[in-house]
């Protein structure tokens, strides 16, 4: 069942009561790095392997993304920064326990790569939280594999 979650500012990435922050270098320059993740939307899964599916709506104002398993969210594009941020709040989802969530992608550039720090802030009653503080390592196994395989897909395609 969706429910509406708490909306939130991009404070939130630094305030949350839960705050998952983890970083990857690419090898892909910042601009391509940024372009998959803000431009390219319905790509995520290609990459990302735990989003089944994933769409830009209301115009690329928003996004509405489902996960293995069941889980969705729909979401308000926060700030889009070409080549340095891209950050949503989750305004609704039917994940249990989460009250208030957003994402935060800081994208920075090293040599001739980037690397990207990216923080998952959420809050929600105890039981959530410590759910989440539990499940950092999958979520970080998750972005790490996330990573490679997006910087394999950048540095492996025809430039654009």
């Amino acid at each position: 069942m969706a429910r509406r979650l708490r909306p939130v500012e991009l404070d939130f990435a630094a305030s949350a009561p839960v705050r998952l922050v983890f970083t990857a270098r690419l090898s892909a320059g910042p601009d391509a790095v940024y372009r998959a993740l803000a431009d390219e939307v319905s790509s995520t899964p290609v990459w990302f392997t735990s989003v089944a599916a994933a769409r830009p709506l209301l115009g690329g104002a928003g996004r509405e993304v489902r996960l293995r398993g069941g889980v969705f969210f729909r979401e308000t594009i926060m700030a889009t920064v070409p080549g340095e941020r891209y950050a949503y709040r989750i305004d609704e989802t039917n994940a249990p326990g989460v009250t208030a969530m957003l994402e935060d992608w800081r994208l920075a550039a090293a040599g001739s790569g980037t690397v990207v720090r990216w923080t998952m802030a959420s809050e929600g009653p105890t039981l959530f939280r410590l759910t989440m503080r539990a499940a950092r390592p999958g979520v970080g196994q998750s972005f790490r594999g996330a990573m490679r395989n997006l910087d394999r897909l950048l540095t492996t395609a025809p430039a654009r």
